[in-house]
């Protein structure tokens, strides 16, 4: 009966359902604060629909869509009313003060498309914020609702607003509190896209310290700091970053002798935002002088070279070493003006650098590798090093001293690096490896008697080769005919997987395991024979084993301790015995059946 009823109010739930019309309704507050964030919700009176939400320009999406669906049905004199609520639900947060529409939403349901109407939302002043925050402060104290936005917010510091081209930039993200909270979660952070970004030590925050903002005490602490350099000019903005803050709650009590002494205290997660913001960058003034590679800081370089006095064809070591602070992880090998009898060699790059608030300082050190080919006085010319200083805002030019060194002649009798006078260094600068003259004196010929293509056993290996070839190809086919016969796989491999699923069987009655041993000893059974006689698993019982074992010419005592082993095995399984002695004579005769069948 209870059956009948539930179908009928079903039956009269889609009916009534199919009669109502479909409604798509948005919901959010007229008027929001900056700062402030807030729900926007669509609500449809159906199900079953595809949901389209409208881009959202003028608001920062902190979450969402989260769905939720809720249904009731009544029955009032034979009537049946039926509501259905399919909302959608993201949460925002207001950066810019104005009047914002967002636009209409979509609901489609059965090729039939239905749009929400507009909605209007009044973004006010912060100091109007401020003003409202006061009031909900005080309300909150009695109600015991979550924190407004004075009590609690976060903000990304920056240490400026404007700078050039390459100068770094200090990003910090901090919290502000007045509330009690036991825990931050799920930080995101922004992707500071237009920025090399990298992520400055910053001590875990375990304890918030009190800090006077504007007149109220606040406990604060910074999260990470960043260490920004931008790759563009103009203006580029920021993203906010988001967190959920685990606020700590009291229910106050109502007692009117212990008061708040028995009030427990609730974990509510909070979402908080900072604002998004903007940098403007700077291009660096004109007139760069030559050879500037886009350096920017202050800088000092020095240099050193490792002989002044090499032989030919040895290599020097000449080291430029770039110190100071700025984006020297940018910076590139300097150019050497050297002539063409030095073969120079790619630098090998050193660096030891340290990022801070102040900045990346340390040192990068350059070292080439040079190998003179001809002997003679060389001079290595000052290298020039340009940088722009942003807190001069001008270009500065560095050079290192002049270095010359003397590549000497080799003596005469060392092989391998002679240099020969009197021939043109432009034509032929390095005679004793490149060029090999022809070897004078007695020459030493051998006999071509015993060459290898008139040995026999090497004219013989090439049919013997061809012959092995076939005979490979052969046992390879048929192996591959052996292998597609299912049937004759099973049986052939059938006594192995036996074997093994004995051997588990009996690591069972050694841990005295009785259920597990007679579990696994009957699946070593029922396996073995459908492996052997090819019998599909669910045709397998004892009726079709004993007619295949009779069909066999089996000998009745090994059909018959079969029946008895699974019989004790079925019985055993769901009744465990605990006699050891009788599951070892179990083992026993299920061995010996399969030995029986084998030699069968």
């Amino acid at each position: 009966m209870k059956q009948i009823i539930i179908i009928l109010l079903l039956l009269l739930d889609a009916y009534g359902l199919s009669g109502q019309d479909i409604t798509l309704s948005v919901d959010a507050p007229a008027v929001v604060v900056i700062g402030e964030q807030f729900r926007l919700s669509w609500t449809a009176n159906s199900r079953g629909g595809e949901f389209e939400a409208p881009e959202i320009k003028d608001f920062f999406v902190l979450s969402g869509p989260q769905t939720s669906f809720s249904q009731s049905t009544q029955i009032i004199n034979g009537r049946v009313t039926s509501t259905i609520s399919n909302t959608y639900t993201y949460y925002l947060q207001a950066n810019k003060e104005g009047k914002f529409t967002i636009p209409p939403a979509r609901y489609r349901l059965k090729n039939e498309e239905y749009l929400s109407g507009s909605k209007e939302i009044e973004v006010v002043s912060e100091g109007q914020a401020l003003r409202q925050d006061d009031r909900d402060t005080t309300e909150e104290s009695l109600t015991g609702q979550s924190a407004s936005t004075a009590d609690l917010y976060a903000r990304l510091l920056l240490n400026k607003r404007e700078l050039y081209l390459g100068e770094h930039l200090v990003a910090s993200l901090k919290i502000y509190s007045r509330v009690n909270i036991s825990g931050i979660q799920e930080v995101k952070y922004p992707d500071f896209q237009g920025f090399l970004k990298e992520d400055l030590e910053t001590p875990p925050l375990r304890n918030l310290e009190r800090e006077n903002v504007s007149g109220s005490i606040y406990g604060t602490g910074v999260l990470q700091r960043f260490l920004l350099y931008p790759q563009r000019t103009g203006t580029i903005s920021i993203d906010p970053a988001s967190l959920t803050v685990l606020l700590q709650q009291q229910s106050l009590s109502n007692d009117p002798f212990f008061g708040d002494f028995f009030s427990t205290f609730t974990t509510i997660p909070k979402m908080i935002a900072t604002l998004p913001l903007e940098i403007k960058v700077k291009t660096l003034p004109e007139g760069a002088p030559p050879g500037f590679e886009g350096a920017v800081g202050n800088f000092s370089v020095r240099s050193e070279l490792s002989a002044d006095t090499v032989s030919v064809n040895n290599a020097l070591s000449f080291k430029i070493t770039l110190e100071g602070q700025g984006n020297l992880k940018l910076t590139a090998a300097p150019d050497l003006n050297l002539p063409p009898d030095i073969e120079i060699y790619e630098p090998k790059v050193s660096s030891n650098l340290t990022a801070s608030v102040s900045g990346t300082s340390g040192s990068r050190v350059f070292e080439y590798v040079l190998i003179p080919r001809y002997h003679g006085e060389f001079t290595i010319p000052p290298i020039q090093f340009s940088y722009f200083d942003p807190s001069m805002a001008q270009y500065r030019t560095l050079r290192t001293e002049e270095y010359k060194f003397t590549a000497m002649q080799v003596e005469e009798g060392e092989e391998g690096a002679r240099v020969y006078g009197g021939v043109s260094k432009e034509n032929v600068k390095y005679l004793g490896r490149d060029i090999r003259y022809i070897k004078t004196g007695k020459a030493n010929f051998r006999s071509g008697k015993n060459l290898l293509l008139k040995n026999n056993l090497f004219l013989y290996s090439y049919p013997g080769t061809l012959l092995l070839f076939i005979i490979l190809i052969v046992v390879r086919r048929e192996q591959i005919k052996r292998n597609s016969d299912i049937a004759r796989v099973r049986n052939r491999k059938a006594a192995g997987l036996a074997a093994r699923r004995l051997k588990q069987a009996a690591e069972c009655l050694k841990n005295s395991d009785t259920e597990g041993f007679y579990s696994e000893l009957l699946k070593a059974l029922w396996g073995y024979l459908s492996d052997k006689y090819n019998i599909p698993l669910s045709e397998l019982n004892i009726d079709a084993v004993n007619h295949t074992m009779s069909k066999n010419k089996l000998d009745s005592e090994t059909v018959a301790d079969l029946q008895e082993v699974i019989s004790k095995c079925e019985y055993s399984k769901y009744s465990p015995d605990s006699d050891i002695s009788t599951a070892d004579e179990v083992y026993r005769k299920a061995e010996k059946i399969i030995k029986d069948i084998e030699n069968k």
